[in-house]
């Protein structure tokens, strides 16, 4: 009996390892708009899929992100300016677009862009901590989606929306968890109300990886900004010496677990965007595999323990 259930897995594996590898044809008439490419996962999704041979339109915040991605690009690459947490700058871009794409329709959208915010307990933290990390990474990404709709279904395309394993388990206060935890409900939606017109959406969960949302130095400096501004209670509760002890489990934490092989998260955008059957989820790193994910499976009462085990909080605070 234990044979034919191996041989029966074993055999539903091999199918499934041959649909995931099919792929669609003609890339180069195919464009596809990637917000965030100024740095990281869409700088070298970008640069990538350009080498491809898709007609990438790249959206920069900065002028400066824009002209050192056009350097390491082809022609075929335009970048568009584009600041998602501004309605007049996302509608600007869509007018882009539409005279870039004309009648083929936008076969691809990857909504990269992404900023982690300060993360911190929610004591110490006001409003706009929360405001910010949810307008770029949520509210932006829906606004351009809506807009971009009528293009991609145009073109029966894609829509690749960056997420994080920390969508599904937040680790601290601050508006990254509630933002990402929202882009997975958002694209649920999205991928199930799209599905009838033959538009595929797919969520990529990226683990901790080094880029600028991971860099621990930015963090410090916002952390003791906030400390130094706390009232004296609340540091009390604290413990004087909680900021420091903090930063240094943030720290070896971000060490020991993330990775610098940012192609990890951009094979998985590119297997979205020409995979005949894109998956519906992609993790991308081993943190996100083993680490991450499984966590999220255990009960409550077990996660918890395993996520604040290690809190550095004065027992004798008063």
């Amino acid at each position: 009996m234990f044979a034919y259930i191996l041989g029966f897995l074993l055999i539903w594996f091999l199918c499934w390892w041959m649909r995931d590898k099919l792929k669609i044809e003609k890339l180069s008439d195919k464009y596809v708009f990637i917000t965030g490419c100024d740095t990281g996962f869409g700088n070298l999704a970008a640069k990538v899929l350009d080498i491809g041979g898709f007609r990438v339109l790249a959206g920069c915040l900065t002028e400066e992100g824009a002209q050192d991605l056009k350097k390491e690009t082809s022609g075929r690459l335009k970048t568009i300016p584009l600041d998602i947490t501004k309605s007049d700058s996302i509608e600007n871009a869509t007018d882009q677009i539409k005279v870039e794409v004309g009648n083929s329709g936008l076969w691809g959208l990857i909504n990269n862009a992404g900023i982690s915010g300060i993360l911190c307990p929610i004591d110490w933290l006001r409003i706009e901590h929360f405001r910010k990390p949810i307008e770029v990474n949520l509210l932006g990404p829906i606004e351009v989606t809506l807009k971009l709709l009528p293009l991609i279904k145009k073109a029966r395309g894609r829509i690749v929306n960056v997420s994080s394993v920390l969508g599904r388990l937040a680790l601290s206060g601050g508006g990254y968890f509630p933002s990402k935890f929202g882009m997975e409900a958002f694209n649920d939606s999205l991928r199930r109300d799209m599905k009838s017109f033959g538009i595929k959406v797919s969520c990529i969960e990226p683990g901790i990886f080094e880029t600028k949302l991971t860099d621990c130095s930015l963090q410090r400096h916002e952390k003791k900004a906030l400390w130094d501004n706390l009232p004296p209670d609340v540091k009390k509760q604290y413990g004087k010496d909680y900021l420091i002890q903090s930063d240094t489990r943030q720290q070896k934490l971000v060490k020991k677990l993330s990775s610098t092989d940012l192609s990890q998260v951009v094979w998985c955008m590119e297997h979205a965007l020409t995979a005949k059957y894109p998956r519906t989820r992609y993790s991308a790193g081993i943190d996100a595999k083993l680490l991450w994910i499984p966590m999220t499976y255990l009960p409550t009462f077990a996660a918890d323990y395993l996520l604040t085990k290690d809190t550095v909080i004065d027992p004798n605070a008063e």
